[in-house]
């Protein structure tokens, strides 16, 4: 059996901030929303897909983690949108280079690549 894929779902005061947040500030490259009004959706980039409950499903401060290719590159195209970093991108001893994102509902999005550490 093959497992295709997860998708994190997480806890929003407000999904619509939460779409706009991610798609404005984060650069996701697609959105969808439910209900009227909106208390479900969800955003995308390549391959990965998150979604949003509006007061349900999930806790707020939730972590993630998003792994892309260049994280430096990431890290200068989110900050001049102005996101929440809270951590800037560093070497990690687990072989990760490495930032944290916080959102608007106190998620933690771990963007991060694999490095080769000696």
């Amino acid at each position: 059996m093959k497992f295709e894929k997860s998708n994190p779902i997480l806890y929003s005061t407000d999904v619509r901030r939460s779409l706009k947040y991610y798609t404005e500030i984060l650069g996701f490259d697609d959105c969808w929303e439910w209900g009227d009004p909106t208390d479900f959706g969800g955003i995308v980039k390549d391959e990965v897909e998150l979604f949003f409950c509006l007061h349900d499903q999930g806790h707020p401060g939730t972590w993630v983690a998003i792994m892309l290719e260049d994280v430096d590159s990431y890290y200068e195209q989110i900050r001049a949108k102005g996101a929440n970093i809270i951590s800037l991108p560093a070497d990690r001893e687990w072989n990760m280079r490495e930032m944290l994102v916080q959102d608007p509902d106190g998620h933690v999005i771990r963007f991060g690549q694999r490095i080769n550490c000696d």
